[in-house]
């Protein structure tokens, strides 16, 4: 590559490890700090009367908090990114631009906690909504009069269902609605979905961005300006953005989003081979597996398969089993880390979901989601075959 003459290692030629390391040079600290500065400060000093630094008030921008939307903008190649307090905050914040009688198409298949606001916040303020798995089924049929979007994730949580977001876009764009898609899951080292179709994506994070386990975050991208200044506008009046050490953490996460993703992606890969060879797990759902459903739309739409694992065992008493022996590997509601945790759906993640939704997408008391690490995957293998002996023994 020749760099002669470039100043900023965010031109498109580069990386994107070397753009999550450089992150963008066009908000770089005035005193030169190779770290960005966390500036906690409520509010700024105006240089004079109708005079203004570009800040003014920490709920409305902070310059520790331009500096991450900035970057997370241009790794998923949009016109910018909000950052908000937490991903649910976010995904709230998207549905202030809808109205009472507005209809959306939403994935049969989300995160519990998303599943939780439409049910909860969106009916009660007066939107409708249609569940459909969109891997597997046209929206069109679907769409309404009043239909102003569609809402998806992919994979989805935890049922790893892979969606053609192109495919998916035509029919958004043809019919004039908002494609908003989750993409939390793949983070925008993987995947980007605006360069796929969509208007609007959302991530938690808390997850692989962070990824740490130590902050909550949250981030909507947009490429059209019209829609930037709305959400910016609501996120002002709400009050939902993010503070300075929690975006600075977020910073800190990201330089190293690359070689993390690339680890975990690597490990789960292999941890979905070993598990399909243990006689108590009768099904492992990863879209790197050839036998996916997804596989080629992954290839074509994503640079690899995460590191998101769903798998089912032959009994609740295992899977309970499973939970209460784990040691190197945590039990523990989240994902995206350097650590691998292991979760319940049931009664974690989705919880609060009806039992029909439960049943209709597959998810029951037999059913562990993994989030996986950057541990040596040796390490992890020999937890596993440990922990899968001890639960043999507890529900023999």
């Amino acid at each position: 590559m020749d760099c002669s003459g470039c100043n900023r290692c965010t031109e498109i030629n580069c990386s994107l490890d070397t753009k999550c390391q450089q992150l963008d040079r066009s908000l770089m600290d005035q005193w030169g700090a190779i770290s960005f500065p966390i500036y906690q400060t409520a509010t700024f000093k105006h240089p004079g009367f109708g005079e203004t630094s570009g800040f003014a008030y920490t709920r409305t921008q902070n310059p520790t908090r331009k500096q991450l939307e900035s970057i997370v903008g241009y790794l998923e190649s949009g016109r910018d990114a909000i950052a908000f307090a937490s991903g649910m905050a976010a995904i709230a914040t998207v549905m202030e631009l809808f109205k009472p009688g507005d209809h959306i198409i939403i994935d049969s298949d989300l995160y519990g906690g998303s599943i939780r606001l439409f049910n909860e916040i969106c009916i009660k303020n007066g939107f409708e909504y249609t569940a459909v798995n969109l891997s597997s089924e046209d929206p069109e049929p679907f769409i309404k009069e009043n239909t102003k979007a569609i809402y998806l994730e992919t994979p989805t949580n935890p049922m790893m269902n892979v969606t053609d977001i192109e495919k998916i876009s035509r029919v958004a764009k043809e019919k004039e609605l908002l494609l908003i898609v989750d993409n939390t899951f793949m983070s925008p080292y993987f995947q980007n979905p605006l360069l796929l179709g969509a208007d609007i994506v959302i991530h938690s994070g808390t997850k692989f961005l962070g990824g740490h386990h130590d902050t909550i975050g949250g981030f909507v991208i947009v490429k059209d300006e019209d829609l930037d200044n709305r959400i910016r506008f609501i996120q002002n009046t709400i009050g939902a953005g993010l503070s300075p050490f929690d975006s600075w953490l977020i910073l800190r996460g990201i330089r190293t989003l690359a070689v993390r993703l690339e680890r975990s992606g690597e490990n789960a890969l292999k941890l979905a081979n070993y598990l399909k060879t243990n006689k108590h797990v009768k099904k492992v759902i990863y879209p790197g597996l050839p036998e996916h459903p997804g596989y080629e739309i992954m290839k074509k739409q994503a640079r690899g398969f995460g590191a998101m694992i769903t798998f089912e065992v032959d009994s609740a008493e295992f899977a309970r089993a499973i939970l209460n022996n784990v040691e190197l590997i945590y039990f523990a509601e989240s994902l995206g880390g350097t650590e691998t945790l292991i979760t319940y759906p049931v009664t974690q993640t989705h919880a609060d979901v009806p039992a029909d939704v439960l049943k209709k997408n597959g998810i029951t008391d037999c059913t562990l989601r993994l989030s996986v690490g950057i541990e040596g995957i040796a390490d992890l293998i020999c937890e596993f075959n440990r922990v899968f002996a001890i639960a043999e023994k507890e529900t023999a």
